[in-house]
């Protein structure tokens, strides 16, 4: 029987990729730390290799940021304190042995992530998600914004390949061709999820919470910026605009609004001002 409505084929490609990513996620959880981190390597490489192309579809198709700045994000991925931070942890078996007091901690992967992938920064959201899912030895299945489908499935062709070179299997990191509402609700509450991972819209984030699976969710940022009294005003002005204008203020992290103090909110109005030209 040929499935003709696009929400049950939706439901039925996201059936199949959980149940891909869960014999997958067996593989990924007998591998050694050291196996671990070169996939993580591997699949880090990979993607910073193509930076700039990534960066360019994720613009020309959402028409979101500036593919410059994106590029930059992706070079903090890669370069930066993320991957520095990340590549040599302990992630798999046992991970702190305290002999004094008795404690042994050992680390047990989750098992299939649901990875949720907002159109503002599709790109460096899937390689960020990626990359975490696979250092803990969980495989990962992503939900694309409809608007960012194509440069997020460009992105996870090109980890899938960097798995496959590696030996790794490809069905760690997959992701939905014919995204749908029912077609993610199924992902989030399908028995071989086991946590996910949402990054969008409030209602979005709202409704990984209600699915009764696991989940950790980023939603709108909205963050105030407040400028104490003692602030250097011009360097914090600078680094609010710099903050808010890059990637034309498309990370949810970028401040919203400033809060200042009876005796600094003219210098800060002036600041403002005399900055203006630098956006």
């Amino acid at each position: 029987m040929n499935l003709v409505d696009k929400d049950l084929q939706s439901v039925q490609e996201v059936r199949l990729l959980l149940a891909k990513a869960k014999e997958a996620q067996k593989k990924l959880a007998v591998l050694t730390q050291s196996q671990i981190n070169d996939i993580t390597k591997a699949v880090c490489e990979a993607t910073y290799k193509e930076r700039v192309r990534l960066a360019k579809l994720a613009h020309e198709e959402t028409g979101f940021g500036k593919w410059e700045d994106k590029v930059l994000k992706k070079c903090v991925l890669h370069q930066n304190k993320f991957y520095a931070h990340m590549k040599d942890m302990k992630t798999v078996g046992v991970i702190n042995d305290d002999r004094v007091n008795k404690v042994m901690e050992v680390a047990v992967p989750v098992g299939v992530i649901a990875g949720l992938v907002p159109s503002t920064n599709p790109t460096s959201t899937v390689i960020f998600k990626s990359l975490i899912a696979l250092k803990a030895a969980n495989s990962i299945v992503f939900s694309p914004h409809p608007t960012a489908i194509k440069c997020i499935g460009e992105t996870v062709k090109i980890i899938r390949k960097a798995l496959k070179g590696i030996g790794a299997p490809e069905d760690a990191v997959s992701y939905m061709t014919m995204p749908t509402m029912e077609g993610t609700a199924e992902l989030m509450k399908s028995k071989n999820t086991d946590l996910i991972l949402a990054t969008g819209g409030s209602a979005m984030v709202k409704a990984a919470y209600s699915s009764g699976t696991p989940a950790l969710g980023v939603g709108p940022g909205n963050g105030p910026a407040y400028i104490e009294r003692s602030a250097d005003v011009k360097l914090a002005v600078k680094r609010i605009i710099d903050s808010k204008t890059f990637d034309n203020g498309t990370i949810c992290a970028s401040e919203q609004s400033i809060i200042a103090e009876t005796v600094n909110k003219d210098a800060i109005l002036k600041e403002l001002e005399a900055q203006a030209h630098t956006f």
